[in-house]
């Protein structure tokens, strides 16, 4: 044990020069680089704008499956949380869609690159993800473009989605899609009202 234990401190001491040296310096490229990757992974303002909609919710929904048809209603609860040290926004949404068990997850985050908000979601009636970019003003009301792929039709299907606060606990979402002629209705309204 005292071999094993000298053996070591002479390997660290004979080690501790070359550790201590300084790493070569970057040339201006490089350190022009790394200020880029830094700036574009640092969270700011719109990422602790994200922060503030963290919390439980109890989700009402109303849906149409057609311009014109009867709105079904339902309800549902939701979390919502930060990851990767507050650069996104984690949902987890479980309710029901259409009388049968439907769970979602979705993230919204802020890309510093491009200067836009992006959003995905995922649920247990799909296999796939949608995809949506957009804008949202300092208030946190959003509007995104995105698609979904159409399990009928085997296409993207374009769709569009609106968010807004009416107060500091209660968000208003709702996503529109083309009707039979093509049309843009309003197919989801879902309110989240925090506990």
């Amino acid at each position: 044990m005292i071999r094993r234990t000298l053996a070591l401190a002479v390997t660290l001491t004979l080690a501790f020069p070359v550790l201590a040296q300084e790493a070569p310096a970057m040339t201006p490229e490089q350190e022009a680089m790394m200020q880029a990757y830094i700036a574009a992974g640092t969270p700011g303002p719109q990422h602790a704008g994200l922060a503030t909609s963290v919390g439980e919710y109890d989700v009402a929904v109303r849906s149409w499956d057609a311009p014109g048809a009867t709105p079904s209603d339902e309800t549902g609860s939701a979390k919502r949380s930060m990851i990767l040290d507050g650069r996104v926004l984690v949902e987890q949404f479980q309710g029901s869609m259409h009388g049968m068990a439907f769970t979602g997850h979705g993230m919204v985050g802020y890309d510093n690159v491009t200067g836009k908000w992006w959003q995905t979601w995922n649920d247990s009636m799909s296999t796939g993800v949608m995809l949506s970019h957009g804008d949202c003003d300092e208030h946190g009301n959003c509007t995104f473009q995105g698609s979904w792929n159409d399990p009928v039709t085997k296409r993207a299907t374009p769709a569009r989605f609106t968010s807004r606060w009416s107060d500091a606990n209660t968000e208003h979402f709702e996503m529109y899609g083309p009707g039979p002629d093509g049309a843009e209705f309003k197919m989801m309204e879902m309110t989240y009202t925090r506990r």
